[in-house]
């Protein structure tokens, strides 16, 4: 078996009464897919609640590398709280230095800083940012005048050695300096575009195996001090209920790229990743839902051929029970082996008593399939370039 190029990650996991993912119209994302429209959850939302979770043992976070922020807001509440406590000469010299941060931040060729709604929400590294403030602190504390506050901060970024986010650090570890989300999931600058990182993990849309199961809930708030009916108002919503399907991939290389060459690390970040897709939930509506569901099954496949979904199996929406969706999922991989081979090597995890899927072996606790694709990461041998 060659060493792993991808790893590909399957799983399929039910939700009753939610509404995990909404459009702009405040209703469930849908997707027209084969036969059926689908209730859908978008791979953004996905990826935040991975990003966010507190999972003391495998969140991201645990891992050991700095995280990352994302916002507009880096001016007003990370550099000018940093600034306060420089020795500048006046709180005019300050605001100059966040002001110029600001402007060459999110719109370079501006002349002023732009205000928040017309700045791009940037994802930035915690070691990035302090860089960032203690530079502006610096500045600060040498700048005579507003005027020569400005120049200095002008003089900083347009160095051809610090003329991006990723470059501006005299310790240069990769993209780790911008955080561990943006070695996983990638990084836009459209400022920028030099402090730009390829993602190392794809992540699809999940979409339910079967039509779109909804209904509006009409539900009534009650006015405690009202008498008669006690309505102290009436609304509605929609919930649904699915069986979803998910697909991640892993580009192997690029993950060991962005993370500095460390293979241990990125086998490390693909444990707590499998653990993080089967385990948390998308929250939306959590007090009035409580959306919470762990994977009903995973299927997780290393191979060094292109990845290819496995979205097929549901062309033809099947009925909503996991025994039904792992049928069509064991159908069409027969057919897919059937036509180009099994040169993967595949592990799975279930909750059905049973479950068998093709050149799979047997299912694994989700702690040793984890384990196992890790190991495997680690022993691999690099490629020579």
């Amino acid at each position: 078996m060659p060493d792993a190029r991808f790893i590909q990650i399957h799983t399929l996991t039910s939700f009753s009464a939610a509404l995990l993912n909404r459009d702009d119209s405040g209703l469930a994302k849908r997707l027209p897919f084969g036969d059926a429209v689908r209730t859908r959850v978008s791979s953004q939302c996905l990826k935040r609640h991975w990003r966010k979770a507190e999972d003391a043992q495998w969140s991201l976070a645990a891992i050991g590398p700095e995280m990352a922020v994302r916002s507009r807001k880096f001016p007003e509440m990370r550099i000018r709280p940093a600034l306060s406590g420089s020795p500048a000469a006046s709180d005019e010299i300050r605001d100059a230095v966040s002001d110029a941060f600001a402007r060459l931040l999110y719109k370079p060729k501006d002349k002023k800083a732009p205000p928040m709604n017309e700045r791009q929400a940037l994802l930035i590294g915690e070691p990035e940012l302090a860089h960032i403030c203690a530079k502006a602190c610096e500045i600060a504390a040498e700048a005579k005048t507003e005027a020569e506050a400005i120049e200095m901060v002008d003089a900083f970024f347009k160095r051809k050695e610090r003329n991006n986010l990723q470059a501006m650090l005299a310790d240069r570890r990769g993209a780790l300096q911008a955080g561990l989300e943006a070695a996983l999931f990638g990084r836009m600058v459209t400022s920028d575009p030099e402090a730009n990182t390829d993602a190392a993990i794809h992540v699809a849309h999940a979409f339910t195996v079967h039509a779109e199961q909804s209904e509006t809930d009409y539900f009534t708030v009650v006015d405690d001090l009202e008498t008669g009916t006690g309505a102290g108002g009436v609304f509605d919503t929609e919930i649904n209920a699915g069986l979803f399907y998910g697909y991640v991939v892993v580009d192997v290389p690029a993950l060991v790229a962005n993370l500095g060459a460390d293979r241990a690390l990125a086998a490390k970040v693909v444990e707590h990743l499998l653990h993080l897709i089967a385990t948390v939930s998308p929250g939306a509506k959590k007090g009035s839902t409580a959306p919470y569901a762990w994977a009903d099954l995973m299927l997780v496949e290393s191979g060094d051929r292109q990845p290819r979904s496995l979205a097929n199996a549901f062309r033809g929406a099947v009925k909503p029970t996991a025994g039904a969706a792992i049928d069509a999922l064991k159908t069409y991989l027969e057919k897919l082996d059937g036509m180009y081979g099994t040169a993967e090597i595949r592990r799975f995890a279930a909750m059905e008593p049973g479950t068998a899927l093709p050149s799979a072996g047997v299912p694994m606790p989700l702690d040793a399939l984890a384990a196992a694709v890790a190991a495997e990461l680690v022993a691999e041998t690099p490629k020579a370039a």
